[in-house]
């Protein structure tokens, strides 16, 4: 297995940063793995070499404003949300599809990286995909009740003031991830505050994006991630109501580990235990494919 870093532009101009994973031998499909909110493509590094030892070449990167696809000052950036999904998840498709035209594409949404296969057009080029915790993400879904308090300070109250007085949100400070972009931010808190999430969002049509998808779905969650619960992942994944959409609860113990949470499933140890769960879905995926 090889990787080197590689940088796209999106149809706006914005360059982005990323690697590309290479198997030892010929690839039998691409992969693209999207990221949740403020993660730095490094987590899913470890990942991506599990998948191209499997046999894929597989594309990590970082959105605009985050990691190694922020601007210097990061305030300067005019990033939103939307402009992920449906920007930053376009290039990439673009560039996987210009790099192996032959290959299926499949692809990895963690978060809002699976949001973004219900938002952007670009999933129309996919074979099929997987998403790992990934939810509507209303405030008011999130349990504990204890979470839910401390999740509606940081995005009602904290994290706006932080926005406002740095000009982008300081999440490296405050345990969010990295650092974002302020547009991001305000995005994000003002989706999180509506019952249905960005499905209440008109300017978004998200309702209208979810059931034009048509593909092979796998939505994973965790019985102790207290964002992606079942009742908000499937507040998510009934939109996808032309897809086909195969749902994993998975709880800690029963895969003998102690916590997986929100950001679990991408760690090393939960190689021996989790990951070979999508290697083997996706490997289904193109055999069923190779065999139509």
């Amino acid at each position: 297995m090889t990787s080197h870093a590689i940088e796209f532009a999106a149809v706006d101009g914005y360059r982005l940063h990323g690697t590309l994973h290479r198997p030892a031998g010929a690839a039998r499909a691409a992969v693209l793995i999207h990221p949740a909110t403020a993660v730095p493509e490094r987590l899913y590094l470890p990942f991506a070499g599990y998948l191209a030892e499997q046999g894929f070449a597989v594309l990590t990167y970082d959105y605009r404003g985050i990691g190694r696809s922020a601007p210097k000052p990061l305030r300067e950036s005019k990033a939103r949300m939307r402009d992920w999904m449906e920007l930053d998840v376009g290039a990439a498709t673009d560039w996987a599809r210009a790099q192996f035209p032959q290959l299926p594409l499949l692809a990895v949404g963690h978060s809002v990286g699976g949001h973004a296969l219900g938002i952007s057009d670009a999933t129309r080029h996919l074979h099929a995909a997987v998403m790992i915790a990934s939810h509507a993400g209303y405030i008011g879904s999130v349990t504990p009740r204890s979470e839910r308090l401390r999740v509606r300070l940081m995005l009602q109250l904290v994290g706006p003031l932080a926005t406002r007085l740095f000009g982008y949100m300081p999440g490296s400070r405050l345990g969010l991830g990295e650092d974002m972009p302020s547009g991001v931010m305000r995005e994000w808190c003002g989706w999180c505050a509506k019952p249905r999430y960005f499905f209440d969002d008109p300017s978004l049509q998200a309702l209208r994006r979810f059931g034009e998808k048509q593909l092979p779905l796998l939505a994973i969650g965790f019985n102790d991630d207290p964002w992606a619960n079942p009742a908000a992942i499937s507040a998510l994944v009934r939109h996808f109501t032309r897809c086909e959409v195969q749902r994993l609860q998975i709880a800690p113990r029963e895969v003998g580990v102690e916590a997986i949470g929100h950001m679990g499933f991408f760690r090393r140890a939960m190689a021996p235990v989790l990951w070979p769960m999508v290697g083997e879905w996706l490997s289904a995926q193109i055999e069923q494919r190779a065999a139509a």
